[in-house]
């Protein structure tokens, strides 16, 4: 009773219609109280919902933070198991197929999926919190939905281009540092990107080729390369030639240099075609794509050392110099 003997009269919220408004009001009689507990729930949903948000946000990187270290060792998962990872333990020592490469390639498919996952979990979040302020979200879809259309026609040689990037990640068609041919381009790859990757050619020049054009691949250090030889022998004795040239690809073979650049040792075919200025012999040696063409250099160099060491070289030229028909007699 207040003072001069007025009695307080206590008016009800017009929101008891409301559960939550008629509970507040049940239990602590204040009207103010009562009105403003939507609000006040409102605000405990956003908050729980941005809580749960981040919760589960670093529950998925915590995963893929997991699946990235096991990608990272010999027991990977056959999502992301390579594809060098079959060939034979040879081959894979002579093409890089490494721990590093591994590291490499797992962390950069586990960013991809890092920030996917953030895209995905805040964009629901956020529509849970416009839902409990009372916004309309058909709208807001409505208008999304075009501007997605639109960026879609408008973009889409870039969606294509990223989506591309990520199947090459994911399949592991090649990585920095191979030797590969993209049909455009061909070269060393310098650089992988979602959007293009990056080769150095032979001659230095640098090709931005987009991942989405990338048709075909050819990959040659997943297996070792093969650096064909052919020597001209002209109209020497063959069985001569042939025991120089073999001299020459056994001194290749025991040059310590190129011992870990050797996949195979130097193989002679044989005769490879006979023209008007004698017979071509063809030597083959199996060594890895970073190092093929200083093998080849080497291999020339040796078996045309061991031809002059053999007093061939110079009846060679004689044969070249001059038709068989029109040759000097020899003494």
């Amino acid at each position: 009773m207040e003072p001069g003997g007025a009695v307080e009269i206590s008016v009800e919220p017009d929101c008891l219609a409301d559960a939550t408004c008629r509970w507040v009001w049940d239990l602590t009689g204040q009207r103010w109280l009562a009105e403003g507990s939507e609000v006040v729930l409102a605000g405990l949903r956003v908050l729980l919902i941005l809580v749960l948000a981040f919760v589960v946000r670093w529950v998925a990187h915590r995963a893929i933070t997991r699946m990235v270290r096991r990608a990272a060792t010999p027991h990977v998962p056959m999502l992301l198991k390579p594809l060098p990872e079959r060939l034979r333990s040879s081959v894979q020592q002579s093409t890089g197929v490494n721990p590093e490469r591994r590291q490499q390639r797992a962390e950069a498919i586990g960013s991809v999926l890092r920030s996917s996952a953030t895209a995905v979990i805040f964009t629901v979040a956020v529509l849970l919190i416009l839902s409990e302020l009372k916004i309309n979200l058909a709208p807001l879809l409505a208008g999304a939905g075009i501007a997605g259309v639109a960026l879609g026609f408008g973009a889409q040689n870039l969606v294509k281009d990223v989506l591309a990037g990520l199947f090459i990640l994911l399949e592991d068609q090649y990585g920095v540092g191979d030797v590969v041919d993209l049909g455009e381009a061909a070269g060393v790859v310098v650089a992988i990107g979602l959007r293009v990757t990056t080769l150095r050619d032979v001659r230095g020049v640098i090709w931005h080729v987009p991942n989405g054009e990338v048709r075909r691949v050819a990959n040659r250090s997943h297996t070792p390369a093969g650096v064909v030889v052919d020597i001209p022998i002209g109209f020497v004795p063959v069985n001569e030639a042939v025991e120089a040239l073999r001299r020459g690809a056994q001194r290749l073979a025991d040059d310590p240099q190129f011992s870990e650049d050797l996949v195979e040792p130097p193989e002679l075919l044989g005769v490879e075609t006979v023209t008007v200025e004698g017979a071509v012999y063809r030597t083959i040696v199996m060594s890895t794509a970073e190092s093929q063409w200083r093998v080849g250099r080497a291999l020339r160099r040796y078996q045309t050392e061991a031809l002059a060491e053999a007093g061939l070289a110079d009846q060679i030229l004689a044969a070249r110099v001059y038709p068989r028909e029109t040759r000097p007699p020899q003494g």
